[in-house]
């Protein structure tokens, strides 16, 4: 007998639709991480955490940065950030959902109109329910329709700035956000454009500094860099005009009230940022495998895919579990997507490519995964 009984039916309901979420061990060749360069377990990152802990770098931060747990390590990684970035300044904070949520919840005024792309994260929509600021979604990447969304918000009297948040490259879908339309709308309303650049950052630009890489002068944006996926590590960077980062150092409870990210940490992505730099062939190395899995795909009849990621739907939760446990089963670490953190009735398998595998190994993948769908 449980001594919590609504719960432990809410638990079974869950199993009944397939969408129960239960922890599972890494095994087999990974198709389900972020580290889509390949460094979370590389010598690099490695060497350069022997070489910070010699040198005396601390593990822990000891408390929030606004009491003694402001490091070195902490401000030398944000002024080398806002100079990788090409921003005024940079933030610190310990992952990129503490750092989406405290942009949304912090920064919007109470007169202020926060516009979201419909598939925008779920740190946002938490954001958002903790700020202040008017709210409303647009059709996915869709400038027209976020247009219409701010003509109809003046028109009923909003007077206050509008903040356009979208991603650059979307976690679920895969797809890229039009950046360049999105770029002009904010101009053209004075927007601040709000850009998470979390599966981009790393991978893509001309330099791997993201989607935004040349545009990021501009005081009008705002980039969020998480740092646990290509960079291999964890927490986020915000960058933008330094009137907001003293804002969310002021006003962000996720940032005031947390212990520091460890120094550490700190540190490590400073050796990332440093390495991506001076070597290129990660990033050109990791696009020749998505490459390679775009036209083995096609080969499938697994099409319209864009970047690392590869949703492969499927429709139902039952369906994509069956799935996803069968090509577990053939030595895959690929996983199932349901509803709530995709729309319903778009159950997929989220492949992703990293430089933890191998064209071969991609392609052995894709042929399984014709056999277990047809």
């Amino acid at each position: 007998m449980t001594a919590y009984p609504r719960h432990a039916q809410a638990l079974a309901a869950l199993a009944d639709r397939g969408r129960l979420r239960s922890l599972a061990p890494r095994l087999g060749h990974d198709f389900a991480s972020n580290d889509y360069l390949g460094l979370a377990g590389s010598d690099v990152l490695r060497d350069a955490a022997r070489a910070a802990l010699d040198r005396g770098v601390a593990v822990g931060a000891g408390g929030s940065r606004l009491l003694r747990g402001n490091d070195s390590e902490h401000e030398a990684l944000e002024a080398l950030a806002a100079r990788h970035f090409s921003t005024e300044a940079a933030l610190f904070m310990g992952g990129g959902f503490a750092a989406n949520q405290a942009i949304f919840a912090s920064l919007p005024m109470p007169d202020d109109l926060v516009l979201y792309d419909a598939l925008i994260h779920a740190s946002a929509h938490d954001g958002m329910r903790l700020g202040r600021a008017e709210t409303q979604s647009f059709v996915h990447n869709d400038a027209n329709d976020a247009q219409a969304q701010i003509t109809t918000w003046r028109t009923k009297g909003g007077k206050g700035r509008i903040w356009l948040a979208i991603e650059s490259l979307y976690s679920m879908g895969g797809d890229f956000a039009p950046l360049a339309d999105f770029a002009a709308l904010a101009a053209a309303q004075d927007a601040v454009l709000v850009v998470d650049e979390a599966h981009a950052t790393g991978l893509y630009g001309p330099t791997g500094r993201g989607l935004t890489e040349g545009m990021a002068h501009d005081a009008n944006l705002l980039t969020l860099h998480t740092c646990g996926k290509a960079l291999g590590i964890s927490g986020a960077l915000i960058c933008g005009a330094a009137d907001l980062t003293q804002t969310l150092i002021n006003k962000a409870r996720g940032f005031i009230y947390a212990t520091a990210p460890s120094p550490l940490n700190a540190a490590l992505v400073a050796a990332a940022l440093h390495h991506l730099h001076a070597n290129p062939q990660r990033r050109t190395a990791t696009q020749a495998l998505v490459d390679h899995a775009h036209a083995t795909a096609a080969k499938h009849g697994f099409t319209g895919l864009q970047s690392q990621i590869l949703p492969i739907l499927l429709g139902t939760d039952q369906r994509v579990m069956q799935v996803a446990k069968s090509l577990q089963q053939r030595g895959y670490d690929i996983r199932g997507i349901r509803p709530p953190t995709v729309p319903r009735g778009t159950a997929r398998l989220r492949i992703s490519i990293t430089l933890n595998t191998t064209a071969d190994v991609i392609s052995q993948m894709f042929e399984d995964l014709a056999q277990v769908t047809a």
